[in-house]
């Protein structure tokens, strides 16, 4: 074929292009021009869309809508916060604490420095929050599956990276909400037996630089914060063994600026250490810097009104210490007691002997050197935890009478008693030698020419 027929081809396949482009140009102009063509197009498409890919609905379309939240990811679990006098903050599951007996040495509950100590350790639920409230007054919030999750030998995150404390505040105490109820009360006490009560509803606006809790004299500090329904009964505990049991309504409702009532009058160096919210069917759990503890009954705490010096918690001697917490445990719940050197005991409160109030208590932790008891934390176990036992001792040898070891040395001496076998009295010398057996007489002649 010669070129310019080829030419010719080309020229007319361009200009049928063109006049196809015309007309469809033409074509799209007039439908942009009526609403009704576009709208059957658009019907059209979707018919033949339905024709073809049509097949019944697999999802379920709800009418309401609910908000979103991310604790909706996470697994409701307990954990145990720890929190060091240095500043840092963990949190790991309950179970990695085994339960032990009393009086037991402990596991190591956290690694730290060695100016560091232990000083605050309690139990929440992973969709909690956390309102910190500090020495100073203030308060701030922090969801609790926000704190980081470290291994029980960590030291864990400063606190300083996840709030925004101000210069010279340190953390005080923290309770765990999970709602702000507007029928529910907040309660704190300070160091000098100051009571107040405001609406909880009052701190449910987070702030990160945090909010006044409460207005303290000069000297004073806030030490512990709890949640009520405005009708229960307080009971406060001093370190020198005083206490004082009176009706919260006595402390009249008052603002979250507000400075609070006085609750109990206190002696010359003396100073609150715990303020307990009294339970049914429960009993006070009271432990010294020593490692001592006991249980009372609230019977024997007689309610009195507020303001007055109160009545003998805890006899207080050199022996045990002086009082370093409270708390209300029941015969189902355990105890969780932290040393300062970071030694931790988790042991029933059942096992711990209910006594008077003018006691001393008993021994439930074993404190060494110039280690003293920091906190005491109250745990309820559920129905079906599995709790690793304490693992067994060591068999050690029982020790052997003076006239055994000497039998046992001599070449016909019987075989000692096994380990696991009961205490058995050892048989006289005498009678537990035995005669030597005499050799046959062919093995008799050849030790003799063995011999020679």
């Amino acid at each position: 074929m010669q070129l310019q027929r080829l030419t010719a081809l080309e020229r007319d396949k361009i200009e049928a292009e063109y006049l196809e482009l015309i007309k469809k140009i033409e074509y799209y102009q007039m439908l942009l021009k009526s609403e009704q063509k576009v709208l059957g197009l658009i019907k059209e498409e979707l018919q033949d869309v339905k024709k073809r890919f049509g097949d019944p609905r697999r999802t379920e379309v709800l009418g309401e809508v609910k908000d979103f939240a991310i604790e909706d990811l996470i697994a409701e679990e307990d954990v145990v916060i720890t929190i060091s006098h240095g500043g840092y903050i963990k949190r790991l599951p309950v179970s990695a604490y085994r339960k032990q007996r009393r009086g037991g040495v402990g596991v190591t509950a956290m690694e730290t420095k060695e100016e560091d100590f232990v000083e605050h350790l309690f139990v929440a639920s992973t969709h909690q929050t956390l309102l910190f409230f500090t020495n100073q007054g203030r308060c701030y919030w922090l969801k609790v599956h926000e704190v980081p999750q470290a291994s029980r030998y960590a030291r864990g995150t400063a606190i300083v990276n996840l709030l925004s404390l101000q210069k010279d505040e340190r953390l005080s105490t923290f309770v765990a909400v999970r709602e702000f109820a507007p029928e529910q009360f907040l309660v704190m006490a300070t160091k000098q037996g100051t009571v107040k009560k405001t609406k909880l509803d009052a701190y449910a606006n987070p702030r990160k630089a945090g909010i006044i809790a409460i207005t303290l004299e000069k000297g004073d500090e806030l030490i512990e914060a709890r949640v009520t329904d405005g009708e229960r009964e307080l009971l406060l505990a001093t370190r020198q063994g005083k206490s004082i049991r009176f009706p919260e309504t006595q402390a009249r409702e008052v603002g979250r600026a507000s400075r609070g009532v006085r609750g109990i009058r206190l002696g010359k160096g003396d100073e609150v250490i715990a303020m307990a919210v009294v339970q049914p069917k429960a009993s006070l759990l009271t432990v010294t810097a020593l490692g001592f503890g006991k249980r009372t009954e609230l019977d024997e705490y007689r309610v009195q009104s507020r303001g007055g010096k109160g009545i003998i918690n805890l006899k207080v001697t050199k022996k045990n210490g002086d009082v370093v917490g409270a708390k209300m445990v029941t015969d189902q719940d355990e105890a969780m007691l932290i040393s300062q050197e970071g030694m931790m005991v988790r042991c029933a409160a059942k096992d711990i002997r209910s006594t008077g109030r003018a006691a001393q208590g008993v021994r439930l932790i074993n404190i060494k050197g110039k280690d003293r008891l920091a906190s005491v934390a109250r745990v309820v176990p559920k129905e079906r935890e599995e709790t690793d036992e304490p693992p067994a001792p060591k068999e050690t040898e029982p020790e052997v009478p003076r006239s055994v070891s000497a039998q046992a040395e001599a070449p016909d001496a019987p075989e000692p008693v096994a380990k696991s076998a009961p205490t058995v009295k050892p048989k006289p010398a005498a009678a537990s030698r035995a005669k030597p057996t005499p050799a046959p007489p062919r093995a008799a002649k050849k030790l003799s020419k063995r011999k020679k």
